[in-house]
């Protein structure tokens, strides 16, 4: 992890505690929240930083499978 995605992680922490103390997020659908703000804060800083960057290196990370 660079340091640019603990700053990302951090900015989305805070929202997301906003969105908490709101009552927007409740702990069944805090996942889902999460990483919609992250990757959404991460793709407009990188986007706004170097726009002709190949969208390659702005895919998500391929989805995690959980076994229950």
């Amino acid at each position: 992890m660079n340091a640019d995605d603990e700053k990302f992680l951090k900015m989305a922490k805070e929202i997301m505690v906003k969105f908490i103390e709101l009552g927007r997020v409740s702990p069944t659908n805090f996942d889902e929240h999460f990483r919609s703000v992250f990757w959404t804060i991460k793709h407009t800083a990188v986007s706004a930083q170097l726009p002709e960057m190949p969208e390659m290196s702005l895919q998500s990370p391929p989805e995690e499978t959980t076994e229950a």
